[in-house]
């Protein structure tokens, strides 16, 4: 069959097989939507209806970060080898063992007509981003389809099925371990993930008014930030992860939300006892067997001569797939697979009006992950726990896998809310979430633990968790700035304890220790970037939990708990002469500020980014979270660097105030744009390294008079 001169042409010209009507189609949409960049770069897209909000949003996102979009979709539906190598082979396996495309095409033509709308305007927006830039060549997918966005629907940066073991599933599967998984071994260092929620209710406020914090930390450049706003009550502004449709963490006129992560069990493992018979596979459940299910998995990979395959085949009992062994017996793994409900969560809170209708789209019972922290324009503040939470026989550890044989095992359908943690209005005025336990939430006014079956919740303490409590109660008067204040208010409490016992450990000591005793015994507890004493406490401390950790899981102690009390004086010094090594070995000097070591910096638009200490860079006073800084900078030395970069941590941050007029503030690493070229590559570099917000654009009149320029998506 030949095709017609003009797909000819668009074929030559674009390099995507675009069909005339198709593209005909696009241009129509197109027309109906309006990108109007803000002097940040910042998107804010205007569309008759939600699917042209949509079509806009994603076309807009596509122009900063393209690689970032796709990578997000070939990553989730278990395509990573294909861009990257052998070396990911078992990562897409993992993938592969929930998301089979098959089913996503059937759930998405099941799927209500609003939500497919949706879903049709994602496909056609990047797909008439991708005709109308033929410069920009997909790794992988050369073509977006409708039931795509059911494979990412949730927009945590580590989903559920991130936590299957990828060296048990390779030792499964490939029947030994051959390196091509990457490691998975504990990383002392490693920065706490998760985020800051906070929310300040009218009693507490200067101005009577509703107080959200946004603060989520990830690795940089995993969001954009962008304005959504239809002619059918869509108005959302906030972080959206690449690729999807709706906005994660934000705020619209009425209300905000923001999300951390939880602590819930909602992952279970059950050992399945299994036989076989021929080719067969069976597992025992009470008096009989059931039969496994199997299934052909390829994985396709790229390699220096082309692409090749390796083949596997999978199995599943009633309970989940197979991931690994234990002690003769199969592991399946039960998660969450609700696709369409949770993308229908994940958009229609996002046009949330109040506490009541942002309820209603919690009972989707579909945020597996993530508790949330609630604030609206009516006065109130909520915390609701992860609301995916499945209701089990409290007889059995749900932290360790179970017998699978049994049938007392199986969910007892799922908790309501109100059985789940939740809180609306406490009389404290405030609560907040730092991905500790809830126990905390609200001071005084908090949940009981001993309310809940142990499963609801498995987090602990943290130091970041005790800076909130200092910072947040007790107050009456916040504004925007005096939250912000807070959320980058210096002190970091995990020093409380180990401090004073190492300052006792040098004053034991003998003289050679001097200069470093009157450094720290004046410190403050306080980052800054001026502080040598920050540089000491900071390389003491990974040090020191290096060296206590191990006794101190013995004791059952927070290993900071342990310094404190329990280490021995010898440790102390051994751990202050090893930081003191390093500290010499990094910048010449042990007397050196903290900010001439912690560095921000972006040269490229890689995702996996270089640093170079001889380029520019700018110097960061908040820290690792680990040190309860609830400001959080996971910054290390890099790969043939002295300096320590940041490359996860603070990466967007905003405050919001829901008064009569909705004002925010706010921030995101480095810049809106992905491109170098791009003068908004960079541009809020010395905001974030200052924590010092911009003003959100959030009305027309503010945006428009703001307005760097405006065009119709496929109009450069």
């Amino acid at each position: 069959m030949r095709c017609s001169f003009v797909a000819l042409l668009l074929i030559a010209c674009c390099g995507f097989a675009a069909d005339p009507a198709e593209l005909r189609r696009w241009e129509g949409q197109a027309k109906r939507v309006r990108i109007v960049r803000d002097s940040w770069g910042i998107a804010h897209v205007y569309g008759k209806t939600d699917a042209d909000a949509v079509f806009g949003a994603v076309y807009a996102q596509a122009e900063e970060d393209f690689n970032r979009v796709e990578t997000n979709y070939i990553n989730a539906m278990g395509r990573l080898a294909e861009a990257e190598g052998e070396k990911l082979i078992y990562q897409d396996l993992r993938m592969k063992l929930f998301v089979d495309p098959e089913r996503l095409k059937q759930q998405y033509s099941q799927s209500p007509a609003w939500m497919k709308k949706l879903m049709d305007a994602f496909a056609d927006g990047l797909n008439f981003y991708l005709a109308k830039h033929p410069e920009v060549k997909p790794r992988v997918i050369t073509r977006f389809e409708p039931w795509m966005a059911l494979s990412f629907t949730e927009g945590s940066i580590g989903g559920d099925i991130e936590r299957v073991n990828l060296n048990e599933l390779e030792a499964f599967y490939g029947k030994a371990a051959s390196t091509l998984a990457r490691v998975e071994v504990e990383d002392l260092h490693k920065e706490p993930s998760g985020s800051n929620g906070v929310a300040i209710g009218p009693t507490n406020t200067k101005n009577k008014a509703s107080l959200l914090l946004i603060n989520p930390h990830t690795s940089f450049y995993f969001r954009s930030e962008l304005q959504m706003v239809s002619g059918e009550g869509l108005n959302a502004y906030g972080a959206s992860t690449w690729g999807q449709f709706f906005i994660y963490q934000g705020f619209n006129e009425k209300c905000g939300w923001m999300h951390t992560s939880s602590g819930a069990d909602v992952i279970d493992e059950y050992l399945e006892t299994v036989t076989q018979k021929g080719d067969r596979f069976y597992a025992k459940y009470g008096n009989e067997e059931k039969l496994l299910v199997s299934k052909s998995v390829t994985i396709p990979y790229k390699t220096k001569t082309g692409v090749a395959e390796k083949k596997f085949t999978v199995f599943y009992s009633t309970h989940g797939p197979i991931v690994r062994s234990a002690n003769g017996q199969w592991v399946a793994v039960r998660l969450m697979q609700e696709p369409v409900k949770a993308l229908q969560q994940s958009y229609l809170r996002t046009k949330a009006k109040d506490y009541k209708s942002f309820r209603e789209t919690m009972e989707l019972k579909t945020n597996s992950s993530n508790n949330t922290i609630f604030a609206d324009s009516s006065g109130h503040i909520a915390y609701f726990h992860g609301n995916y939470m499945p209701k089990r026989d409290v007889a059995f550890d749900w932290t360790k896998p179970v017998d699978g044989s049994n049938p007392a095992t199986e969910y007892k359908g799922l908790h309501s809310i109100d059985e789940t943690p939740n809180l609306l209005d406490p009389k404290a005025g405030w609560l907040y979430n730092a991905n500790d336990f809830p126990w905390w939430a609200a001071g005084k006014e908090s949940l009981k633990k001993d309310a809940y079956p142990a499963y609801v919740e498995s987090g602990t303490a943290s130091a970041r968790g005790i800076h909130a409590l200092q910072v947040f109660e007790g107050k009456t008067d916040f504004t925007v700035e005096s939250l912000l204040a807070a959320a980058y208010d210096s002190y970091l409490p995990w020093f409380e304890k180990p401090m004073p016992a190492l300052i006792r450990a040098l004053k034991n000591s003998d003289a050679s220790w001097r200069e470093q005793l009157a450094v720290l015994e004046k410190w403050d507890l306080r980052w800054s970037v001026d502080s040598v004493a920050t540089s000491v406490a900071v390389f003491w401390g990974e040090e020191a939990r290096r060296l206590a950790m191990p006794a101190a899981r013995l004791e059952g102690m927070l290993v900071e708990e342990y310094l404190g009390t329990k280490a021995s004086p010898a440790l102390m010094l051994e751990a202050l002469a090893a930081a003191m090594v390093k500290l010499e070995r990094t910048s010449g000097s042990w007397k050196t500020p903290w900010g001439e070591i912690n560095r921000f910096q972006r040269l490229t638009g890689d995702i996996v980014h270089p640093f170079d200490d001889a380029k520019a860079s700018v110097p960061v006073g908040f820290t690792s979270a680990i040190w309860g800084s609830l400001a959080s900078f996971g910054a290390r030395p890099q790969p043939g660097t002295k300096k320590w970069y940041g490359t996860s941590g603070n990466s967007f941050v905003a405050v919001v105030e829901f008064g009569k007029k909705l004002r925010a503030i706010a921030i995101s690493a480095g810049g809106e744009s992905g491109d170098p070229k791009s003068k908004h590559f960079n541009d809020q570099q010395d905001r974030y390294a200052k924590g010092t917000l911009r003003e959100v654009y959030f009305y027309p009149a503010e945006v428009k008079a703001n307005s760097e320029r405006e065009y119709r998506p496929g109009n450069r």
